[in-house]
């Protein structure tokens, strides 16, 4: 099977002359460079390795996402089945580590990401090493699955994943987190193996902001988690406008099963098609939420009985509520969705 391997680019150094000659040494890759908009004071880096490569180019810098789904994008096009090696132009990755991935993906299944990892070493870069220890920790907690390193620029996989990665969100560094995140929900198998580990010079060639786009990086989890209670306050006013309604016509007792069932549907639909985004089957699904449903109605009255008795039962109700709710959004989104 073809072998691609594609190097996104922004305002280049010698590293991605030396990237380019390694890799065309293997006489293993199709070499495709996306120049990401570069000033063209960095012409002349591109101009040495055009005769090597596959050259794509436009004029305004979108970021590293757009980048790759630009070429992915040409790849779809103008190949068959083939191999993608997505990796950094900064010299953080080896054409030696890149061909031994794209060998063990040439054997895997076709449902595999496969990620170049760097072990832990004395020589990463603090805001590096800060970095991927604060996505892999956000990552965990939000899909469950551990992943060691987050952030590498090196990743595997076979060309039947393209529509996938064309579809991911995000046009910068954010790209990168997001195709992890909606990699499992797509039952896709990320996979990691160790590669050297290689930052030169404090890994001044890098481009990324850590505040910016450390943003960008945790935005879509906050969009979800705001999402998440907008729909579970829409639900309480569907809950409570429906109880005040059938409490003109019934017993109390009814109109809060019958409103409460209702508002239940109500968010069920919300965080499976807005929240969430869920495809799976629907039945299962419910069958989880409403389990959930009543597994946190009985945490919320035994922990409301525990608290009251050493604290104010309002003030207890407030953070039984806020401990269950935030339980909720992780188990809805682990598990059901």
């Amino acid at each position: 099977m073809k072998y691609i391997a594609l190097i996104p680019s922004y305002e280049p150094t010698d590293k991605l002359i030396k990237i380019v000659s390694d890799l065309k040494e293997l006489n293993k890759f199709d070499i495709i460079v996306v120049n990401d908009g570069s000033d063209k004071k960095y012409d002349k880096y591109f101009d040495k390795i055009k005769k090597d490569v596959t050259y794509l180019s436009y004029e305004t810098n979108h970021g590293k996402g757009y980048a790759l789904k630009y070429a992915f994008k040409y790849i779809q096009d103008n190949y068959d089945e083939c191999i993608i090696a997505t990796l950094d132009s900064d010299g953080q990755h080896t054409a030696k580590d890149t061909l031994n991935l794209c060998n063990i993906v040439n054997k895997s299944d076709d449902n595999v990401l496969l990620l170049g990892k760097r072990l832990r070493d004395k020589n990463i870069p603090f805001k590096s090493r800060f970095g991927n220890s604060l996505t892999r920790f956000i990552y965990r907690i939000s899909t469950g699955i551990d992943v060691y390193d987050t952030q590498t620029g090196l990743r595997v996989f076979k060309s039947n994943l393209l529509p996938f990665m064309i579809d991911v969100e995000g046009n910068r560094f954010e790209y990168e987190m997001n195709m992890l995140l909606d990699a499992p929900k797509n039952k896709i198998d990320i996979k990691e193996e160790v590669i050297e580990t290689i930052y030169e010079d404090g890994n001044s060639g890098t481009h990324f902001h850590p505040i910016k786009d450390s943003f960008r990086i945790y935005k879509q989890l906050l969009k979800q988690f705001f999402k998440f209670i907008i729909a579970s306050f829409s639900s309480f006013l569907v809950d409570y406008g429906c109880f005040a309604l059938f409490f003109m016509f019934m017993d109390k007792i009814y109109a809060n099963i019958l409103a409460r069932v209702i508002s239940s549907i109500f968010n069920f639909t919300l965080n499976r098609n807005i929240v969430f985004k869920d495809k799976k089957n629907v039945f299962i699904a419910v069958l989880k939420y409403y389990l959930l449903a009543a597994f946190i109605l009985l945490c919320n009255t035994l922990l409301l009985m525990l608290l009251s008795k050493v604290l104010p039962v309002l003030l207890a109700k407030v953070i039984v509520e806020i401990i269950l709710f935030t339980i909720s959004y992780f188990v809805q989104k682990r598990f059901i969705f």
